[in-house]
């Protein structure tokens, strides 16, 4: 277990995978022994009180030629849909990147583990090794005929976004738009569907975030397991087409679902902002929006660690103490605070998966 005084968290998303990837020195050794660049690392996840969270496999798309962070500084913006990407590049990003996991794995003398059901992670969190979740953010690496999801699933593969912000053969994702409501365009396409209905048959768990509203409805209406977004948070609040309105909270309370509240300062404030001097007030905000519209047991962190500017205050994973008091302040009791940091990962878990 994480050092007695410390929260245990288990986190809906990060993007360390990516950070990996693209760094220039031996990444499982970066990862494993600490590197102190970006917000996670073994070392200062011990720290923090990390105790797992699902890993994204997560293809970049190509420069769009303009400054994306400094667009997302101002009041209103609207970045362009990335190109949909080609599939043997995108296979080639996907098999690298779950390698990354696999090699962490490895070479980890069994501190950390790619976890494929429920009990897997709760050995690990009682037993004070990193529980990873090998998860896919945009399916662009699987192909029409699903032969790759197969391969996939036998690594490990135990959570898909169909989407990320960006059309691919499976559906449609929101732009990166303030203001803006999620609809955004069209729904699932066949294979789409044929997507969700395979997932539903391995039980892979459904990823929302990123998908548009019509795309909600239709895995809503197709789908026999809870509605869960890793990493969204409330549109009531920031009117982001990143987050998620009270009708759709009312869908994924209503399958016991789950939505993690995502970190990333552009759909934390209410003026849509990309900016670090955000106070953790903000954020939980969001979580007593989402605990009033889709219960206490539905609500959990996804922080988009490695992917997103998160407020200061947090810095890094080590800083999960931090945001943890001022929940604690805010007079969530310690239950609450159970539920909300890691138990409702597992439960919801175990109702996708099974065991």
């Amino acid at each position: 277990m994480p050092h007695s005084s410390l929260m245990p968290v288990f986190d809906g998303h990060n993007d360390v995978l990516l950070r990996l990837m693209r760094g220039k020195i031996q990444p499982e050794q970066a990862f494993l022994e600490g590197d102190n660049i970006g917000h996670l690392d073994w070392p200062r996840m011990k720290q923090g009180g990390f105790v797992g969270g699902f890993f994204a496999v997560y293809v970049p798309s190509e420069s769009l030629g303009i400054d994306v962070d400094e667009l997302m500084t101002h009041s209103h913006y609207d970045v362009p849909l990335p190109s949909q990407l080609a599939l043997p590049t995108s296979q080639q990003v996907t098999a690298h990147m779950a390698a990354l996991l696999i090699r962490i794995e490895r070479a980890s003398n069994g501190e950390v583990k790619i976890c494929r059901n429920a009990a897997d992670i709760r050995h690990c969190i009682d037993t004070g090794k990193l529980a990873a979740i090998l998860h896919i953010e945009g399916a662009e690496g699987i192909d029409p005929d699903l032969y790759m999801l197969d391969v996939l699933y036998e690594s490990g593969l135990r959570s898909i976004g169909p989407v990320w912000s960006r059309p691919n053969i499976f559906g449609h994702g929101v732009p990166f738009r303030y203001p803006s409501t999620p609809d955004t365009g069209p729904g699932l396409t066949d294979r789409g569907i044929e997507l969700v209905r395979a997932c539903n048959r391995l039980k892979i768990m459904i990823d929302l975030s990123h998908l548009n509203e019509k795309g909600f409805w239709d895995v809503a209406r197709l789908s026999d397991a809870p509605l869960v977004a890793t990493h969204s948070n409330a549109w009531e609040i920031c009117k982001h087409s990143r987050n998620l309105t009270d009708k759709q909270l009312g869908a994924i309370r209503e399958s016991r679902g789950m939505v993690g509240v995502n970190f990333a300062t552009s759909f934390i404030r209410p003026d849509g902002m990309r900016n670090e001097d955000t106070p953790l007030e903000e954020m939980i905000r969001h979580m007593d929006h989402l605990i009033e519209h889709v219960g206490v047991d539905g609500v959990g962190l996804g922080s988009d660690f490695d992917g997103a500017t998160i407020p200061a205050e947090i810095g890094d994973v080590t800083g999960l103490p931090r945001l943890v008091d001022a929940m604690r302040r805010h007079g969530y009791d310690e239950a609450t605070l159970r539920k909300l940091c890691y138990e409702n990962w597992m439960n919801v878990l175990e109702r996708t998966w099974g065991g």
